[in-house]
């Protein structure tokens, strides 16, 4: 399995943004083929601050594909693209930092 992981900052309005976040970037999210599963997450705390600089940590978003090919596949999709579209409409790319990993247990 391997996952997407979209780490985002504190956006100027928060509110504003996960309203956008939660109402229209996540169900065009949910369209994605072959994803599996998805998690977001707020940020509680952070408990060695430094290593992101001066940036704090907002919201975790990960997304879940079977394999790397799914998740090529899906970054191929016009339901991925419409997500990322979305995404810059509203903000979320001049927040965000985004990397894949690969789940070994």
């Amino acid at each position: 399995m391997i996952k997407y992981i979209a780490l985002y900052r504190p956006a100027a309005d928060p509110e504003a943004f996960e309203e956008a976040y939660f109402s229209s970037h996540l169900p065009l999210i949910d369209k994605v083929p072959g994803l599996v599963r998805q998690e977001i997450a707020r940020v509680q705390r952070v408990f060695v601050p430094g290593m992101l600089g001066e940036t704090q940590p907002y919201l975790v978003a990960e997304l879940y594909f079977e394999s790397k090919d799914a998740m090529k596949t899906a970054f191929a999709s016009p339901e991925w693209q419409a997500a990322g579209a979305n995404l810059t409409e509203i903000g979320g790319m001049e927040l965000v930092s985004m990397f894949s990993a690969e789940v070994v247990e």
